[in-house]
């Protein structure tokens, strides 16, 4: 089953969204989660340890911690990266397909952009 979380840079919209769209999703926002000012590296082995894939919007840094992160733990749940100017319907689209249509070790180890370009 795949879960998902948010991290701090995330639109507070697309975890609505999915949850109005879904309700069975489950998507931990980064202040349930308590994420706000915790480093990357934090993120990624809290979600991890959840088996949780990150769903961030931080392009600039997330992507190398990612890498970091991986090739210290040898294990990564996943991370999905959202364009800030991505168009909101798309990415809830997106993510609720991947809930619909896939399994959670499917992207393991993975970082991907959703939704595809």
């Amino acid at each position: 089953m795949v879960r998902f979380l948010a991290d701090a840079s995330l639109h507070d919209a697309i975890v609505t969204g999915c949850l109005r769209r879904e309700p069975a999703i489950d998507f931990l926002s980064a202040h349930e989660a308590r994420l706000e000012g915790v480093p990357d590296p934090n993120v990624l082995a809290f979600a991890t340890r959840e088996n949780r894939i990150l769903v961030t919007s931080d392009l600039r840094t997330m992507p190398r911690h990612f890498g970091d992160f991986l090739e210290a733990n040898g294990r990564c749940a996943g991370v999905f990266l959202v364009k800030q100017r991505a168009a909101l319907a798309d990415v809830i689209e997106a993510l609720v397909l991947v809930w619909a249509a896939s399994a959670a070790n499917e992207w393991n180890n993975r970082i991907v952009e959703i939704p595809q370009p």
